[in-house]
């Protein structure tokens, strides 16, 4: 583990700004569609920002970051903004994968490989390419985060093992697993 942190990729960290479909939900249609993408561009240029951070102090600890591991939804594809804002599932849905596409494009922008696995199908594809139980699994990555002190959340523990898996995936079997293990 060569760091820990949470990233904001909203500059302003209130309820109107860090949930965006949210806000969009009590505007008009024009500028529902104008915020949110205000809000994409400053998410985009937020994650960017942090992972060139994160490129720059792994290169001080002489190490070279190569590879981005992300979780993502387990649902379909967005339908358009009007659908999603009619919707408050929909909704935590858009907002979440508002953050991740900025992550994934941050990524790409860095020249980082990126390896994307559905969360349900998390620890059962770590448990097979670690050949571990899934209990052995979450006992070592809760071990792991045990010098970092409290609290080592499920979301971290989870992205760690997504960190661990986008390592031990060969790069040239990326997309073919990514495509092996994110269909429904």
């Amino acid at each position: 583990m060569l760091a820990r942190r949470r990233v904001h990729l909203v500059e302003t960290f209130t309820y109107e700004f860090r949930q965006p479909y949210h806000t969009a939900e009590k505007m008009l249609g024009g500028q529902a569609r104008e915020f949110i993408s205000r809000m994409q561009a400053e998410a985009r240029r937020l994650a960017y920002r942090a992972v060139r951070e994160l490129e720059s102090r792994t290169q001080e600890q002489g190490l070279k970051l190569t590879r981005c591991g992300l979780l993502l939804a387990s649902g379909r594809p967005l339908p358009v903004l009007e659908k999603i804002l009619a919707s408050h599932a929909l909704i935590h849905t858009a907002d979440g994968e508002l953050f991740r596409e900025a992550l994934l494009h941050a990524s790409a922008r860095c020249g980082l490989r990126d390896f994307r696995i559905k969360d349900k199908e998390l620890l059962d594809r770590a448990g097979k390419i670690f050949r571990l139980k899934s209990a052995d699994l979450l006992g070592r990555v809760t071990e792991l985060g045990r010098p970092f002190g409290s609290p080592w959340s499920q979301d971290e523990k989870f992205a760690t093992l997504a960190a661990w898996l986008a390592l031990a995936t060969h790069s040239k079997n990326i997309s073919k697993q990514r495509e092996e293990f994110s269909t429904p």
